[in-house]
């Protein structure tokens, strides 16, 4: 409403002024209307345009108008008077031209700054290295950090500017959880840049079609060519689905789990009950969790138990055990004695 007050003042404005200062005629007041009408277009078209493009093109203006003083100093040095005539009567004419041609230049090459990113892409490929887009599951769960100062992680690590802001409002949140997750991203993000093997480059290019931050990433990942580095279960599925490759810290870390075999022993302390009845339950030093059968009697104990099979998913893998012949017998011995 405001501005709509504003343009009407203007529009009235001008042929007032035209009216009272130069001339009473109609004419004067058409004139006057004219450049009211005329300014509130620009003004409409200059609302329309971003600020930093604005000021691209007047410096691609400024620039085009620079440029053309050496022509002139080269032209006056040839020595020809006919054609310095011919060019200095043209003067005008050469100056807008140019300096058109240098806003036209800096709007339209304005969005190709975004693709100086790539850059990093194309030295990574010469490397034989390649990009990977981090999202903020991963930053938060912090073990990327572990796996980059291995060097088992190769290539640049990309993190768009949105993530980075979703980590700053995570950061802000009034709920202590919330806010304990987003500064340990930070934190994370800090230590990341810290390591020179694995460059760090945070990129401003947003998908502003899309509001979901997974799809953000995926898309952004696509058009990059890179890679999504995630924790997210459901982000990998997505990122399936549009054909990015994504590379998932946990099905990492489940790979790397010792492997166990079925009637290999293992020694281990039975933490709690199952949910099945008589079953205790342990965890080996990775965090598997182990399913001992008719365990619930040696909770609290440490017992020699062999593997009988081994399940796995998509959460992680799960162990199911049995406990060893001197094991049960010593927990039979303690229940006779009882």
């Amino acid at each position: 409403m405001t501005t709509w007050i504003f343009r009407s003042i203007v529009v009235l404005a001008c042929p007032a002024i035209v009216y009272f200062q130069i001339s009473h005629s109609p004419r004067g007041l058409a004139v006057g209307f004219a450049v009211g009408i005329l300014l509130v277009v620009l003004e409409a078209m200059i609302d329309a345009i971003p600020l930093f493009n604005l000021a691209a093109g007047a410096v691609g203006c400024g620039v085009g108008i620079i440029l053309m003083k050496p022509l002139d100093y080269f032209v006056a040095q040839v020595g020809n008077e006919s054609l310095y005539h011919v060019w200095d009567k043209y003067a005008a004419l050469r100056y807008f031209g140019l300096a058109a041609l240098g806003t036209v230049v800096a709007f339209r090459k304005l969005p190709e700054l975004d693709s100086l990113d790539k850059d990093l892409l194309e030295r990574g490929k010469r490397r034989g290295a390649d990009l990977k887009v981090v999202d903020t599951s991963a930053i938060i769960d912090g073990r990327i950090v572990d796996i980059a100062e291995t060097n088992f992680l190769s290539g640049a690590l990309i993190v768009p500017r949105f993530v980075l802001n979703e980590l700053h409002r995570l950061a802000d949140s009034e709920e202590s959880l919330k806010r304990a997750r987003g500064r340990r991203g930070l934190d994370i993000l800090a230590r990341l840049q810290e390591n020179p093997a694995v460059p760090l480059k945070i990129v401003d290019k947003d998908v502003p079609e899309l509001t979901d931050v997974d799809q953000k990433l995926v898309r952004l990942a696509k058009e990059l060519g890179a890679k999504v580095l995630t924790t997210d279960f459901n982000l990998n599925k997505i990122a399936a689905l549009e054909g990015v490759t994504c590379l998932n810290v946990n099905d990492l870390s489940n790979s790397l789990k010792p492997v166990v075999l079925p009637g290999e022993g293992m020694s281990l302390f039975v933490m709690k009950e199952g949910k099945e009845r008589e079953q205790g339950v342990g965890y080996l030093d990775d965090g598997t969790m182990v399913v001992i059968e008719d365990g619930r009697r040696f909770i609290g104990k440490r017992i020699e138990a062999a593997v009988t099979s081994i399940l796995q998913t998509p959460a992680g893998r799960m162990i199911f055990a049995r406990a060893r012949g001197e094991s049960a017998a010593r927990a039979k011995g303690t229940e006779s004695a009882a």
